[in-house]
């Protein structure tokens, strides 16, 4: 038995249109979230935004999110996560250049979250009203401390770096004058570093309070 070829037009009018699969409506909300945190706060972007920058209907956006902050807790924590991924990287080396070592640990976070600033801003600023924000902060905040307390007591071991206050302290200092001194920079601030002096300010601080000199 041959087979029967259907017309051009008949085929066309029985093909139905490709929809979007679940994973593409997903990303679509987080790019739409992306792009409109780089414009304005995530309080003044609704849930309706979000749909409909989706190409999507409100009900189907809570088929995806449970509420636009959940969009902002899927964002913030990728990009903390590959910040992370990347400072994890060089975690078990030891400085053989102290300068070349701590800039590019320093600039894993100075690149990542400065590619995606209103993602960061955001995030940032729910720490306060998000409990979930505050905690994921926190929580990555204290591994990154515990990270450069660890060398700093390696390097001071090696008898490359004074001992002077403890490591813990310097440790958390430092960490936390990168995250206010980065957000201050990526929200454009007055007063803020700018951003093409920013990574070398920071790795200059952090090399004259580990080494007590900045060569």
């Amino acid at each position: 038995m041959g087979v029967t070829t259907a017309s051009p037009a008949r085929a066309s009018r029985g093909r139905r249109t490709a929809r979007p699969s679940g994973d593409d409506r997903e990303l679509a909300i987080l790019e739409t979230a992306t792009r409109l945190l780089d414009e304005r706060p995530l309080h003044d972007i609704s849930v309706d935004d979000l749909a409909k920058g989706a190409g999507i209907s409100r009900p189907t956006f809570y088929f995806y999110f449970p509420s636009k902050d959940a969009v902002l807790m899927t964002l913030i924590e990728r990009v903390i996560v590959e910040a992370d991924a990347a400072l994890e990287s060089q975690s078990d080396q030891a400085p053989s250049d102290r300068y070349d070592f701590w800039r590019t640990g320093i600039n894993f976070f100075f690149a990542g979250f400065g590619a995606h600033k209103g993602v960061s801003r955001a995030g940032y600023e729910a720490r306060a009203t998000i409990s979930e924000a505050g905690e994921l902060w926190s929580r990555f905040m204290q591994k990154w401390i515990d990270n450069t307390a660890r060398i700093i007591e390696a390097e001071r071991a090696r008898g490359k770096a004074p001992v002077t206050l403890p490591a813990a302290d310097l440790a958390t200092a430092l960490n936390l004058m990168n995250e206010r001194v980065l957000i201050a920079t990526f929200s454009e601030e007055r007063p803020a570093v700018p951003e093409d002096q920013v990574l070398d300010t920071l790795v200059h601080i952090w090399i004259t309070t580990i080494y007590g000199d900045a060569t």
